[in-house]
């Protein structure tokens, strides 16, 4: 029997090797096709902290101080959070909230010229109630909200891995 499922788990990883699956990342090389980057986010702001930790982390794209220098510049053009009733109790009290978290940015090339258009992300996570759990659920609310930042600089990056950059004339 056990023989049976170690032959069951080698063949199962010999066919997800032999498909191209591949973490995302696990190549160590930099997915970015830009240089340089420019992030126009005041310093304190936590999306572009972690917007900058991941581009550091790439081993062919630099982080610029100046939007001049830079081959791409991104611009948090709006982030917002938000909470709405999503369902009550029989006593009226609130039971379920949606939580959505947007988050506008635009992608410049060196000239001004824009490589990707003003883009909105509007992520949605859903969370239950309960007045007797006030303190963990606001604890909740606030690592849900971590969790949509997180995946919206995820997809402010792939989307940057798609674009082009201005080709030098």
């Amino acid at each position: 029997m056990q023989r049976r499922s170690l032959v069951l788990a080698l063949s199962g990883a010999a066919l997800l090797s032999a498909c191209g699956f591949r973490l995302r990342g696990s190549d160590g090389k930099s997915s970015l096709p830009f240089r340089t980057v420019y992030i126009g986010v005041p310093e304190t702001s936590p999306v572009g902290v972690e917007l900058k930790r991941y581009i550091r982390a790439s081993d062919d794209t630099t982080l610029v101080t100046d939007p001049k220098l830079a081959e791409a510049s991104i611009d948090i053009l709006g982030e917002t959070r938000d909470r709405a009733t999503l369902s009550l109790n029989t006593q009226g009290r609130i039971r379920e909230y949606s939580l959505y978290y947007r988050l506008r940015f635009q992608v410049k090339d060196k000239a001004g010229a824009l490589l990707l258009a003003p883009t909105e992300l509007v992520l949605k996570r859903d969370i239950s109630f309960n007045e007797s759990q006030v303190i963990a659920k606001e604890k909740e609310e606030e690592m849900l909200y971590r969790d949509m930042q997180s995946d919206a600089v995820q997809q402010i990056l792939r989307r940057m891995t798609a674009l082009k950059p201005a080709q030098p004339a």
